[in-house]
């Protein structure tokens, strides 16, 4: 099982969110650079960054600081947040992006998620963030009459290098995540899945792996590193 330690990135520092609410941030001391490195030399090397200004206003902000942190040795790093343009993808991958993470366009637009994963093979992945069910865009201020469940049937047959699924009320929460609801949408779709919000404590993660669930390739996880509530020296061993 892959861990992804998340990286969120708003006017240049590291952040949290609380269910995805801009009105209730925190700000952590470590820059993002300092951030990837501490992840990386505690042998974290898959890395979950999402530009958080870019996800607002529709366009790469942080790439300047994506480009540094990719360039530390053995990262692998995803990157998602206002990725709308296949030259945004194109030049995210010439940095050294493992894989690109596309949302909003992707779901508003089928045809752009289509060709873009023909266009980057084995190089995009799909951010797909729920709440009850129903997908939220747009840095999760646009709220849909899509529901998840429908949409992963509709793209189940795209070669998609995997899937973020993020439950928004349980992000920021470290009220556990919601592991039955990303279990069912994995069923859907040979796609690999991530396991993303609400994680609270290393007891979390070592259920997700003891379980072997089928088409769950990992886990991201935010808040309950930088509160301290996971060491990173014991939630290496499950790596």
């Amino acid at each position: 099982m892959k861990i992804f330690p998340a990286i969120d990135i708003k006017g240049g520092k590291c952040v949290r969110l609380l269910k995805g609410k801009f009105s209730e941030i925190t700000e952590y001391a470590n820059s993002p650079l300092e951030q990837a490195k501490i992840f990386i030399n505690h042998g974290f090397y898959n890395l979950h960054i999402v530009d958080l200004d870019g996800a607002l206003e529709g366009k790469s902000v942080s790439k300047n600081i994506i480009k540094e942190i990719s360039k530390l040795n053995g990262a692998s790093i995803q990157v998602g947040g206002g990725i709308r343009t296949s030259e945004q993808i194109h030049e995210l991958l010439d940095f050294g992006v493992d894989k690109v993470i596309l949302g909003t366009k992707a779901i508003e637009d089928k045809n752009f998620l289509e060709n873009n994963v023909k266009k980057f093979k084995n190089k995009i992945a799909l951010s797909i963030d729920a709440e009850n069910g129903f997908i939220a865009l747009s840095g999760w201020k646009k709220k849909t009459n899509i529901r998840a469940i429908d949409f992963v049937k509709q793209i189940k047959n795209l070669d998609i290098a995997r899937i973020i699924y993020t439950d928004i009320n349980r992000d920021g929460t470290k009220s556990g995540p919601n592991i039955d609801e990303t279990q069912s949408l994995s069923t859907l779709t040979k796609t690999p899945f991530l396991i993303s919000g609400g994680i609270s404590s290393i007891n979390d993660v070592y259920n997700i792996k003891i379980k072997k669930i089928k088409n769950i390739e990992g886990v991201i996880i935010g808040k309950a590193i930088y509160d301290e509530n996971i060491d990173l020296q014991k939630l290496k061993e499950l790596n």
